[in-house]
């Protein structure tokens, strides 16, 4: 099998159901930076210290919801042959607030906005959560055009949420502190 395949040559790619869209197009800046996104995830995990491991699990299944985000906004909304993989059944979301709910009683209380940082795991968890908010950016900006599945968004704005105290957690166990932004007022009640 050949990895190149010629269709970019002239700026465009083939999505699931063959549909033959531009790569600029607002479906491929979504899927795209879900794939982004992954790519990060694996980022984190390669670089987890001896501390941080717990968190390899999680995140390799990020991993793979990712990829089923992914290939549902690879779905053109005239494609009558595939159907989404994400579905409300498969309980990601619940997943994922479950570990949101878990990590938020082992950090502590915060009241203002903290820079991101810290750790070298925890910096990383935070860049990986600001381009979840992109990826969710590029996910409504195509929503407003076309129908998309809309677990694919609920998950992915959870995610970024799953992110922020993943990082929190992470400093924890590299008994680091969180830096609190100095002109915050509170914010978190």
């Amino acid at each position: 099998m050949k990895i190149y395949t010629r269709t970019g040559d002239k700026g465009k790619t083939r999505i699931i159901g063959n549909d033959v869209l531009y790569k600029s197009d607002k479906r491929i800046n979504a899927y795209g930076t879900v794939d982004e996104l992954n790519s990060i995830v694996g980022m984190v995990i390669a670089n987890l210290s001896t501390k941080t491991k717990e968190l390899k699990d999680e995140l390799e299944e990020i991993q793979q919801l990712l990829f089923d985000c992914g290939t549902d906004l690879a779905i053109s909304q005239n494609d009558t042959k595939h159907e989404f993989i994400f579905k409300e059944d498969n309980k990601a979301v619940d997943w994922l607030e479950k570990n949101i709910d878990k990590y938020t009683d082992k950090t502590t209380k915060i009241q203002k906005f903290i820079l991101p940082g810290g750790c070298i795991t925890a910096a990383n968890l935070h860049v990986a959560r600001t381009v979840t908010r992109r990826a969710e950016r590029e996910i409504v900006s195509l929503m407003q055009d076309e129908p998309i599945n809309d677990e694919v968004l609920k998950f992915i704005n959870r995610l970024s949420d799953y992110f922020f105290i993943a990082a929190r957690y992470a400093n924890v166990l590299e008994d680091v502190d969180d830096i609190q932004y100095r002109n915050s007022k509170p914010v978190f009640r």
